[in-house]
């Protein structure tokens, strides 16, 4: 019997599409939030292999920023990044029918929760978008990388949630899109996993989730085969 249904957000719940154009207006907007006078576009020619072709999940966003910009202070960073992403939120785009799924699955009695890695984005950003996306309402638990201190596929951001929620494993649900970081994440914890392909298709060979989700209603339909 399934008892909680988790979610990843990009490209599960929320589908982010890529711009070139943003880069060059979010840098553009941030350059201005910290007082820079530096042309965005020769900013950005600096940004792209530091940030985009070398750096990893494991680099602080921070740290990249005050190797390109000099000794930021921690509120000149956080200014950057909110006027960054304030640019980009448009190209971050909700499920149509992610309050619908959320809503039936609490309906149903389950707990209803996120696991995300969080980069470069700070934690607290992905809350403030679950805000204005109309999710955070939702959800009963929000678990982010970037305040667990490990990325999925570790076990500890699902396990983190599920302590949060006060869940067995063993009746919690994963969906999410990324088959190494969300289905063989979740699995090794003992969830039941769905892979959700109604943004992304992963084909990241010999993992298998227990489930497919071709559209958000298949989660329901494996949710109900659970409770038979």
């Amino acid at each position: 019997m399934i008892e909680a249904v988790l979610f990843d957000w990009s490209d599960t719940l929320v589908e982010f599409t890529w711009d070139d154009e943003l880069l060059r207006d979010g840098h553009r907007a941030a350059l201005a939030a910290i007082g820079s006078d530096e042309d965005p576009a020769s900013f950005t020619a600096r940004y792209r292999p530091v940030v985009l072709e070398q750096a990893t999940p494991d680099d602080p966003y921070a740290e990249l920023l005050r190797s390109l910009l000099g000794q930021l202070t921690d509120a000149q960073v956080d200014a950057w990044i909110d006027a960054e992403h304030t640019v980009w939120r448009p190209a971050h785009q909700v499920l149509g029918s992610a309050q619908a799924l959320l809503d039936s699955l609490r309906n149903r009695g389950l707990k209803t929760g996120l696991v995300a890695n969080s980069w470069p984005e700070p934690a607290r950003v992905l809350r403030a978008d679950a805000e204005v996306f109309g999710l955070a309402r939702l959800l009963d638990v929000q678990v982010y990388s970037g305040e667990v201190g490990v990325r999925k596929p570790a076990p500890e951001i699902f396990l983190r949630a599920l302590d949060e929620l006060g869940g067995d494993p063993l009746a919690a649900m994963f969906v999410g899109d990324r088959l190494e970081a969300d289905v063989q994440g979740a699995a090794n914890v003992g969830m039941t996993t769905v892979q959700a392909l109604w943004f992304e298709a992963d084909d990241t060979p010999g993992i298998e989730p227990d489930f497919l989700a071709f559209t958000p209603m298949d989660v329901l339909n494996a949710v109900r085969r659970l409770a038979r």
